[in-house]
């Protein structure tokens, strides 16, 4: 299995500093949404005791965490994800931090990351693994140009691709080469009509750097659409590069001069972006989904597709966070609507990939998006999935037609994902005990992130949309 890098696990964070010839350190940390955050310090404030590497922060302005009068929280970084940023003009030091109470000194029950972990030592406790494996396959969007805006009298947006078959009429100065993919025509093309070749390569070559483990990247379907996808990791490692890789995407495309977005359907009538995540249990270094019941998996494997399965409903408030992510789960756009599991099929919400090795016998849930924070997404899956092993949840017989050819009728006997982050938070609080095992989840974070969502979906069932007024202002 592929080892991360803990070159740094036995020094302090001055020391590392020192040795990479760096006055500033960037502490990061990831809030209930997804977003990293950060602050930087100079090298004088770190003190030079290893256990002592710890830096006061003010937590609320963070959405979902402390109020101003129980504001101070402490950040605690993981010295073993030191890296340079490649971005920032002054060479800095970037360290991942776990966010810890500052009263009881211990990690908060709201941080993404202390999550995961909790997650890693519940596997381990229940006695069923000893390691899970994760990899994330992100797909993304690069526009040239983006202009939104939402006021009581006014609300629009506006997009601009080079790559979308409108701008095949449009005379640009530099002239107009034509090569463009037509909708739902981007995979996947070579060069020219993939206009993002460099860039991709580029945004891999800085993951390398990072010490990131990197596959393959590559046009998606959409116009505009891309992917990138890195090897797999430990989960927590996993979510960590994740979090890296969406940095470097979102700063590379600024630096080209682009703005790059993971909402999952930015454009009507082409297909939406996913956040594929490939997961398997090992214990005593031996991969426990590979088997002979099914296309080389075992029924320990069947057990924890039968778990995520059951919990889907609820898992999409986590694995699909926002009201955008509901459009890309609609038919006709190869979203994976339908709840059915299948070898190679990737019309099945969840696709076994083909494998030769059991090694690498695996699990690939299709329909969370780039939005979700990875911390929270990768433990939720897994706590699903366990609860499905533990208590031997049959996933039922597997799908091997092409769900998307299906009749309505078909259709209709065949489970699915939620239709709205309204449908998805009833689910989640209704069907939210498989989380507070072993204490991962706690329900005040459960409380808090339902709010934070219900903020989402009040605001956005409160605002006219403007395709409302092309449907009934002169009605």
């Amino acid at each position: 299995m592929p080892a991360s890098k803990n070159k740094y696990d036995s020094k302090n964070l001055r020391e590392i500093m020192e040795e990479n010839n760096t006055d500033y350190v960037d502490l990061r940390f990831t809030d209930p949404r997804g977003k990293l955050q950060h602050v930087t310090q100079h090298i004088d404030t770190i003190d030079n005791i290893g256990i002592e590497d710890r830096v006061m922060f003010d937590a609320s302005s963070i959405s979902g965490w402390k109020h101003v009068n129980e504001s101070d929280m402490i950040l605690m970084p993981d010295v073993s994800t030191c890296t340079l940023d490649p971005f920032y003009a002054k060479p800095t030091l970037v360290v991942l931090c776990d966010v810890y109470d500052a009263v009881t000194e211990k990690p908060y029950s709201r941080c993404p990351r202390s999550i995961a972990k909790k997650a890693e030592a519940y596997l381990k406790s229940s006695g069923i693994g000893d390691d899970a494996f994760f990899a994330s396959e992100v797909e993304f969007f690069i526009f040239d140009k983006v202009r939104f805006s939402t006021t009581s009298t006014n609300s629009f947006f506006f997009l601009d691709s080079k790559e979308s078959p409108s701008s095949s009429g449009i005379d640009y100065v530099e002239g107009n080469m034509g090569h463009r993919p037509r909708t739902k025509g981007g995979y996947f093309p070579v060069n020219p009509i993939d206009s993002a070749q460099d860039l991709r390569t580029e945004m891999l070559t800085v993951a390398k750097q990072l010490g990131i483990c990197v596959e393959k990247h590559h046009h998606e379907a959409a116009v505009a659409q891309h992917e990138l996808g890195i090897k797999y990791d430990t989960m927590l490692r996993s979510a960590d590069n994740t979090q890296q890789l969406k940095y470097i995407i979102h700063n590379l495309c600024d630096a080209y001069g682009k703005t790059a977005t993971f909402m999952p359907k930015p454009l009507f009538d082409d297909n939406g972006s996913g956040m594929h995540v490939h997961q398997s249990i090992w214990k005593a270094g031996k991969p426990l989904f590979a088997g002979d019941v099914y296309s080389g998996l075992s029924e320990t494997a069947l057990h924890y597709i039968g778990g995520i399965m059951k919990h889907t409903p609820a898992l999409n408030a986590i694995t699909n966070p926002s009201i955008n992510s509901y459009k890309r789960l609609v038919p006709g756009y190869e979203a994976p609507v339908l709840l059915a599991y299948s070898a190679r099929n990737r019309s099945a919400a969840l696709r076994i990939p083909y494998a030769k090795s059991p090694r690498a016998k695996r699990v690939e849930v299709r329909f969370p998006d780039p939005l979700a924070n990875p911390y929270l997404a990768f433990a939720a899956m897994m706590m699903a999935g366990l609860d499905g092993i533990e208590n031997k949840i049959d996933p039922g017989e597997p799908s091997h037609s092409n769900l998307y050819e299906l009749s309505a009728e078909e259709q209709r006997k065949i489970p699915t994902v939620c239709s709205s982050l309204n449908e998805a938070i009833r689910a989640l609080i209704a069907d939210s005990e498989f989380l507070l095992k072993g204490d991962v989840f706690t329900k005040d974070f459960l409380d808090s992130y339902i709010e934070l969502l219900r903020a989402d979906w009040d605001r956005y069932k409160k605002i006219p949309h403007p395709v409302e007024f092309d449907m009934y202002y002169s009605g």
